[in-house]
């Protein structure tokens, strides 16, 4: 195969393609590949400022963020799933996503992947990141999924842990900007180095990155601390593309080595 190739890239809310992998995003579609982005809530329990909650229509801003999100990376087809968002704090809402049966939670994915002739697939890690649970519920609906759709390239989009937990010493460092965040909770985050197939290099795409993030409005919002979308968005052009210029993945079934820049690599 020499592609173009077609890649779903499965998201448990909007807001979470820009961070994860907004850059591969705009390389794939800036070199000819079809991308699809596929979201399984509209993130109505997501945290933002009164202004975008109280008025009751959080999931009707997130949805349009999102469109303009994936018009920023050049996305070819946003596919919403509706599923509801099971929220972050406390135990999840009843019928969140996180708590549907593995084969409810993959079933328009399958479909999706099947309609798409999907050539790849993008999930989250094991632990769902920082542990989200509709994070993980991605990874376990997306690695089934995958498997009853017989898509042949499944990728983990993730961080490369020894990065991650030097940054938030940084932050630590810094006093009053996000106090709530210790490095020792990433102890299991995301994914070690030794994990880690493909580093893939999207300096070249940071603007368009930047652009997805700044859509994502509402989640740059708070009213009584920082987010992280909001910090990075003050961050200047030149440290933003020095900082967010690579983004990470796990390829299941290929042994980690030296970390490859081509996501495509297995079906050439």
């Amino acid at each position: 195969m020499t592609g173009p190739f077609t890649l779903i890239a499965f998201h448990a809310h909007p807001d979470d393609e820009a961070l994860l992998m907004g850059g591969t995003l705009a390389r794939l579609a800036a070199e000819g590949h079809r991308v699809v982005l596929a979201v399984a809530t509209d993130g109505e329990a997501g945290a933002a400022a009164a202004s975008y909650r109280d008025s009751g229509q959080l999931a009707a801003h997130r949805r349009t963020e999102l469109d303009r999100s994936a018009a920023a990376l050049g996305c070819a087809r946003v596919v919403r799933f509706g599923f509801k968002d099971s929220g972050s704090a406390g135990p999840a809402a009843e019928g969140g996503f996180s708590t549907l049966p593995v084969e409810a939670a993959a079933a328009p994915l399958i479909e999706l992947l099947r309609a798409e002739q999907a050539d790849a697939l993008t999930i989250y890690d094991p632990a769902g990141g920082y542990g989200h649970p509709d994070h993980r519920q991605v990874y376990t609906a997306g690695k089934y999924a995958a498997e009853q759709a017989g898509t042949r390239l499944v990728l983990e989009a993730t961080i490369d842990r020894r990065l991650i937990r030097r940054l938030i010493r940084i932050v630590e460092a810094i006093p009053g900007i996000l106090p709530a965040v210790k490095a020792s909770a990433y102890d299991d985050a995301y994914a070690p180095a030794a994990a880690i197939t493909h580093r893939v290099d999207v300096r070249a795409y940071t603007e368009q990155k930047r652009q997805s993030f700044a859509a994502h409005a509402s989640q740059a919002s708070s009213d009584d601390d920082a987010r992280t979308l909001g910090l990075l968005l003050k961050l200047p052009p030149w440290l933003f593309r020095r900082m967010l210029g690579r983004e990470w993945y796990v390829e299941h079934g290929r042994t980690p080595g030296r970390p490859l820049d081509d996501v495509f690599a297995s079906l050439r």
